[in-house]
């Protein structure tokens, strides 16, 4: 970026923020009900009709994914075996049950990312694996630890109630089931509630249209990643250029007789390189731990102050990473130094100028430059360079997205960040023109910033009838991210207010699991009959833990708009950026290894059933 002007810069990216707010913020999105509740169905799994249960486990898990699995498999390994797993779908697998979208994979690395692989004895056969191979490992989960034999699939819970007289929790859902359990355990996934965008006419069009978390391989063929042999006499929109559509772009792109890509604000699209797993190497790195000892590295590069000397995993992530630590050794040699002295009078832009801000830019630039160099029209590749800072938006990882609008049957549709304008019976209409399509897919992504509870599609019963929404009016409140005061033998399985916010999910998820499990084993082996976080200590918590407030005025002020940051609406207390985290990732985790490991579990009480 030689003799860059950074106020030109900051000037873009706030002139592409201005052009995509909205006042109708995440309210400009519509869920799968209604009249839309077609799009919902599960178009995978047959549902099989069955009595109501009336029974009581020890155990109810709600959520079947990788939250559910991993609490599930924790605690069969601590002994309580009376474990039941309640879930949407019709199998394990969660997101990667209903997201198979054609070319689907994951954005971590398979060795990090994959849960239980040394505990299953499963070597991944590539470095970021495709979707069916996960699903294929979220079912060998289910297998090797007995989950399927006492699990409800096809069923939505639909109430949690503590009864306080018999001490347990009662359990309604949507099949008219309504069973009792000690404790119960909410996995529910951050992203599992697909939303659709508000676009004037979207009832009236007369094709098949459908989400991507729902694809339709009736109609577009091969639900095994093989050509999609049915649209090639078709012309198919996409909606949508974020994650999902990033992946599955390629695969339409040479499919279709015409794909029209829709987009109101393009992403950064960083290295894959995907490729195979040597088995030979794998057998030399998979000694006893292996897989403790890669999470532990990989949470330590990407979050700590000083990582350590070796980068196991090595890719983009972690590139990433090492870049921001280093920003302040970046040069500004190649920046015009007068413009950014005359840029560092202005207060606002001063708030940028920091280490971050030129290695974000110099990143910018090389994300632009790979543009450039993957697409060959120069004005599409003009429309598909991001201009926003990199933080803003939820990164993509692709190697062969940038090459599909080379294809000559592939149109990118720029909408200059208004979004489409409307859509009628035949097709979608851009700036007044239409485009007449026989499909439309909308990869418009899940629900974020909506009340945990909405996106539950339940709201906890507590203590003295206290709703769990009452509880988090103001945003989510927890000690690690697990336990509610109020909510006694109650569980979440996930990461707000917990762990840190970095890449890798998973291990999360899978140091929650087994927290999870060792208080619960704790609870069953010394006949305690309830479990319940103190005030003091989730009090305590919140207080020791939270985002850095220029952080959250950065998202706010300055990021194009997206769930990261409410769709640059005010950053109302259920955003997924509201949450509080620790400050140090990998510290995180050592910190519940040790409370969990000293059996004293400070912040709980524990109560027999004649206390």
């Amino acid at each position: 970026m030689s003799r860059h002007k950074v106020s030109e810069h900051i000037a873009k990216n706030a002139a592409e923020r201005a052009k995509r707010l909205r006042p109708d913020g995440i309210g400009q999105y519509l869920n799968l009900s209604g009249e839309f509740a077609h799009m919902n169905a599960d178009p995978f799994t047959d549902r099989i009709e069955r009595e109501p249960y009336r029974d009581h486990v020890t155990v109810a898990v709600i959520g079947g994914g990788f939250a559910g699995l991993m609490a599930g498999a924790r605690l069969k390994e601590s002994g309580v075996c009376d474990v039941r797993i309640v879930d949407t779908g019709g199998d394990f697998g969660g997101t990667w049950y209903w997201n198979r979208y054609p070319g689907v994979q994951c954005d971590v690395a398979s060795m990090v990312y994959l849960p239980l692989l040394e505990e299953t004895g499963y070597v991944p056969t590539e470095w970021y694996v495709h979707g069916p191979e996960i699903l294929e490992h979220c079912q060998r989960i289910g297998k090797h630890y007995e989950l399927y034999e006492n699990a409800l699939f096809h069923t939505r819970a639909t109430g949690l109630d503590w009864d306080e007289s018999a001490q347990l929790w009662t359990v309604r859902t949507d099949r008219g089931d309504e069973f009792t359990a000690q404790f119960v355990i909410m996995g529910l996934g951050h992203l599992s509630v697909p939303k659709l965008p508000g676009i004037p006419g979207i009832e009236t069009f007369a094709g098949p249209a459908f989400h991507t978390s729902r694809w339709d391989y009736a109609y577009t063929g091969d639900p095994v990643g093989g050509p999609l042999g049915n649209l090639r006499d078709k012309r198919v929109a996409i909606i949508g250029t974020g994650a999902s559509a990033v992946q599955c772009i390629p695969h339409l792109a040479t499919a279709c007789q015409e794909l029209f890509v829709f987009q109101r604000t393009p992403s950064v699209i960083e290295v894959r390189n995907n490729r195979p797993i040597d088995p030979e190497w794998f057998a030399q790195i998979a000694n006893p731990g292996w897989q403790q000892r890669w999470l532990d590295n990989y949470a330590a590069t990407m979050t700590s102050a000083e990582p350590p000397a070796e980068d196991l995993v090595n890719d983009s992530w972690t590139a990433m990473a090492k870049m921001w630590r280093d920003a302040g050794e970046v040069s500004k040699s190649d920046l015009d130094q007068a413009d950014l002295e005359e840029t560092a009078k202005d207060p606002r832009a001063a708030e940028l100028l920091q280490p971050w801000f030129f290695a974000d830019m110099a990143k910018m630039g090389r994300i632009h430059a790979r543009v450039e160099e993957s697409v060959k029209d120069r004005r599409t590749a003009e429309l598909l360079k991001p201009r926003y800072y990199l933080a803003c938006k939820r990164l993509t990882f692709h190697d062969e997205y940038l090459g599909a609008f080379n294809e000559p049957t592939v149109r990118l549709v720029d909408t200059d960040g208004k979004g489409v304008e409307r859509i009628t019976p035949r097709g979608v209409v851009v700036d007044g023109t239409e485009y007449e399509v026989d499909c439309i897919v909308y990869a418009s992504g899940f629900e974020v910033g909506t009340a945990p509870t909405r996106r539950a599609g339940f709201d906890p019963v507590g203590r003295d009838g206290r709703r769990l929404s009452e509880h988090w009016t103001n945003g989510m409140r927890t000690m690690h991210g697990l336990h509610v005061h109020g909510f006694p033998n109650a569980f979440h399985v996930q990461s707000i207010t917990g762990g840190t916010r970095f890449s890798n999910l998973s291990h999360n998820l899978s140091e929650a699991a087994k927290t999870v499990a060792a208080v619960i084993a704790h609870a069953v082996t010394t006949g305690v009959a309830v479990v319940e976080l103190t005030q003091q200590a989730e009090d305590s918590w919140m207080s020791n833990v939270g985002i850095n407030p220029d952080w959250r005025t950065f998202l706010g002020a300055d990021c194009t708009p997206g769930y990261s940051n409410n769709e640059g609406t005010d950053l109302g207390p259920h955003s997924l950026w509201d949450a509080h985290e620790f400050p140090d990732g990998l510290g995180f985790f050592q910190h519940l290894q040790e409370w969990r490991g000293s059996g004293e579990f400070d912040g709980l009480e524990f109560h027999r059933s004649d206390s």
